[in-house]
């Protein structure tokens, strides 16, 4: 019986060694953007990259850029929805919410898109990345009592000093953020538009995943 238990703890253990964090890179024209999933969204992190083994983010386009706002990438919200009251026999696809309070709109935050629905679940194929602004206290004491939500001292010094979208926090899953690359998203973030926020030109993006090789690279002390 104590070898078995010994057995049981020696595997957990290295089991939680072995255990990484996933990364993923957006290659774009503007430069290279590495996201870190957050394990504390396993289902939305796992759908990912399930959706970038299948191909889908492979010369995929930011199809919807709001400055000081959003970087949208994948289907947009008509293609969907159009293609869902065309075909109403099939089951709507959505991924049930993974909001948790201490993962916000900060900016460089990686968000899954949703349309209006009571359960706040998220599309499938949807990405966005957070370019935001740099908020007051005025501003977020506003948004406390409006949303009946309270920031922590570090997401109130976040959204000061960096900045970001608090409006949307509790409303929209946020899954992982940008470790490096920040300034090519703020590139993207930056390119004219036409009247319905797409880029004149294409702005086109490929997800690699990293392998565990280049992520020891990158989180090595």
């Amino acid at each position: 019986m104590k070898i078995s238990i010994l057995t049981i703890i020696l595997s957990f253990l290295i089991c939680t060694v072995q255990a990484q964090t996933n990364y993923v890179r957006l290659s774009t024209s503007k430069g290279n953007i590495l996201i870190m999933l957050y394990d504390a969204t396993p289902n939305h992190r796992d759908n990912f990259i399930n959706q970038v083994k299948k191909g889908l983010f492979k010369d995929q386009e930011f199809n919807r850029v709001i400055k000081n706002f959003v970087s949208q990438g994948g289907e947009l919200d008509d293609t969907i929805l159009d293609r869902e009251k065309l075909n109403p026999q099939t089951p709507v696809q959505r991924l049930a919410a993974e909001i948790r309070p201490e993962l916000f709109h900060k900016k460089g935050a990686l968000g899954a898109g949703r349309n209006d629905n009571p359960e706040k679940s998220s599309y499938l194929d949807q990405i966005y990345l957070v370019e935001g602004k740099i908020q007051t206290d005025a501003q977020l004491d506003e948004l406390e009592l409006k949303k009946g939500i309270k920031f922590s001292a570090l997401q109130r010094e976040t959204y000061k000093t960096t900045g970001g979208i608090p409006r949307l926090d509790q409303d929209y899953t946020v899954f992982g953020e940008i470790v490096s690359g920040i300034e090519v998203a703020k590139a993207i973030n930056n390119v004219p538009t036409d009247k319905n926020d797409r880029p004149l030109k294409k702005e086109a993006f490929t997800i690699h995943i990293l392998s565990k090789k280049e992520i020891s690279k990158i989180t090595k002390p």
